[in-house]
């Protein structure tokens, strides 16, 4: 926030914080990540998953930073239901996500109890962030561009609602973002939800298509594009803030993280231009779009 200027913060750990709080298992390992001491593929499993335990030094570091950030909003963030039900049933990271499908077409009741469980967990520890101080909060769903979309509709989205109804009360802006998700954008444009986030494998203007009207967009810069040279950046970027001004707001972001080897000179430098131009480049080409329609002339 400091060096790039940017206009949020997001309080970002590692996904499998509530699992920890709830008393599962799991430890990270370098070079693989997340391993779950004990799967969970059964009933029994799921019932020994318990309530969301303690979660101060989460709560403290959101008192501390929305206290030092001032007017900056301070995004709180966690793990979708299904991302988490992954780790969880294959007992650490996947490519194929074979057994979740497995399970969660072959044992559906098993299924339907792990999604309620971490939809729960997940809401409350939402709910916690945004107590303790956090203006926003983005939901991640990192697996979930790995199923057909009547999958996701029929086994996912139901439990992400149900995820975002622990906080329903709460006048916050919430935005929902999955990884590889270009076929599920329209589907995961939850009521419940003001944001969708787009990644950087579909164009923006295809992702707002998809989603519709009804909400506001955020992406999509590909992070590998910050490896060229500015004059690159700079049309991409402008390229995307034109095609944002086609739904009902664009929050402009990466289409995914930054990327280890980036100069953070190009970050700063490219903050720097979205609030220098921005506001002209919407304006341009909202005015075009206006044009072309013959909205103005009438």
């Amino acid at each position: 926030v400091r060096r790039h200027g940017v206009d949020a913060a997001i309080l970002f750990s590692d996904i499998l914080v509530p699992l920890r709080a709830a008393g599962v298992d799991v430890t990270i390992e370098p070079g693989v990540g997340p391993v779950m001491a004990q799967p969970v593929r059964d009933v029994a499993a799921v019932g020994r998953i318990g309530d969301l335990g303690d979660t101060t030094a989460v709560e403290g570091a959101v008192k501390r930073l929305a206290a030092e950030l001032g007017a900056t909003p301070l995004i709180g963030f966690c793990g979708a239901p299904f991302t988490l039900a992954s780790y969880l049933v294959e007992g650490g990271p996947s490519r194929e996500h074979a057994l979740t499908k497995a399970l969660m077409w072959g044992q559906p009741a098993v299924w339907d109890a792990l999604m309620t469980r971490i939809a729960d967990l997940a809401g409350e520890f939402l709910r916690r962030q945004l107590l303790a101080g956090a203006s926003a909060v983005q939901v991640f769903d990192s697996w979930a561009g790995t199923l057909a979309r009547p999958d996701y509709e029929a086994f996912v989205r139901p439990y992400t609602q149900r995820l975002f109804s622990h906080i329903a009360d709460l006048p916050v802006p919430r935005i929902h973002f999955g990884v590889v998700t270009g076929e599920l954008l329209a589907s995961m444009a939850l009521p419940q939800c003001d944001v969708v986030g787009v990644d950087f494998r579909v164009t923006l203007a295809d992702g707002i298509s998809r989603i519709g009207p009804d909400h506001s967009v955020q992406g999509n810069l590909d992070p590998a594009a910050t490896l060229s040279p500015w004059p690159v950046v700079q049309q991409q970027a402008r390229d995307i803030i034109a095609a944002g001004a086609a739904a009902r707001g664009h929050i402009f972001n990466l289409g995914h993280g930054v990327l280890p080897q980036t100069d953070p000179e190009m970050l700063t430098a490219l903050v720097s231009w979205i609030h220098e131009h921005g506001s002209d480049v919407r304006a341009e080409a909202m005015s075009k779009t206006l044009t072309g329609s013959g909205k103005v002339d009438s």
